[in-house]
């Protein structure tokens, strides 16, 4: 009989061993088609929503008022420069040495102040539009992450910008006309 035992034990052993085996492939195997039964992936374009938004004309209208001050601004300097330039090249030959460099450095530090002005302009713009946004933007996130939780998605992409560069239409749900209408 302790012969016997040991003859069997290895091979009970060994289909412990195989059935554990199989378990985790199949369970490997199934996984997938599991994940894919339950999961909901959502996607939308975030662009065409805000684009769409009431908010988002005005947004842009303030933006755009703006723009055309700072524009008009470094307009005005540059004009100025261009004249006093003007006057620099007329004079040239005339000035003593000591008052065509004091014109010199005086271009020079208008020039400057033209580059960090219109820097300037360019940072605070740019500010201005991300600070009109927000609020838009805060909207558009309440109303994915209710959507989201409401009808069970695991996640809601967003397909600007290249940064899902590919959605299967019948694995996936286009949700941007469902948030726009909540948006409006």
């Amino acid at each position: 009989m302790g012969a016997g035992t040991n003859m069997l034990a290895p091979c009970y052993t060994f289909n412990r061993h195989d059935m554990k085996k199989t378990f985790w492939l199949l369970l490997l195997l199934l996984f997938p088609m599991v994940m894919t039964a339950q999961t909901k992936v959502g996607y939308f374009s975030h662009d065409a929503v805000l684009r769409a938004m009431p908010g988002y004309a005005e947004a842009q209208s303030a933006i755009d008022k703006l723009r055309s001050q700072y524009d008009a601004e470094t307009q005005r300097v540059e004009d100025e420069f261009n004249r006093k330039y003007e006057e620099f090249l007329e004079g040239q030959r005339d000035f003593a040495p000591t008052i065509l460099q004091k014109r010199q450095t005086e271009l020079q530090e208008l020039m400057t102040k033209n580059i960090q002005f219109r820097q300037e302009a360019e940072r605070l713009l740019r500010q201005a539009e991300q600070d009109a946004l927000v609020p838009l933007n805060n909207k558009i996130s309440e109303v994915v992450k209710a959507l989201g939780r409401e009808r069970g998605f695991l996640m809601i992409l967003n397909t600007d910008g290249d940064a899902l560069q590919y959605v299967d239409m019948e694995m996936g749900e286009d949700l941007t006309n469902v948030i726009l209408s909540r948006l409006r």
